[in-house]
């Protein structure tokens, strides 16, 4: 199976957001990792299918349900990066 050059874009976008929220909501949680582990997920996730709602009402790009699928794939390692640097 390959994966495609777009795929790849939001794959490459969700490992941003996905550091950038898990940055944020240990900041916004202090002393829960749990808690913003998981919202970290639940949001990059939720911007990633919100831009492509975006793209499907606004006709600005192409909706596919699969690019915020891959934008939750990256999010798990840029996640997981900030986490491993927030623990040291």
């Amino acid at each position: 199976m390959k994966i495609t050059r777009d795929k790849w874009k939001h794959f490459f976008v969700g490992i941003a957001i996905g550091g950038i929220l898990q940055a944020f909501f240990t900041f916004l949680l202090d002393g829960h990792p749990g808690y913003s582990l998981l919202l970290s997920v639940i949001f990059s996730f939720a911007i990633g299918y919100g831009f492509e709602l975006f793209s499907k009402f606004t006709g600005k790009g192409h909706y596919e349900f699969m690019d915020a699928v891959a934008v939750l794939v990256g999010a798990i390692p840029g996640i997981a990066i900030v986490y491993l640097i927030q623990l040291f």
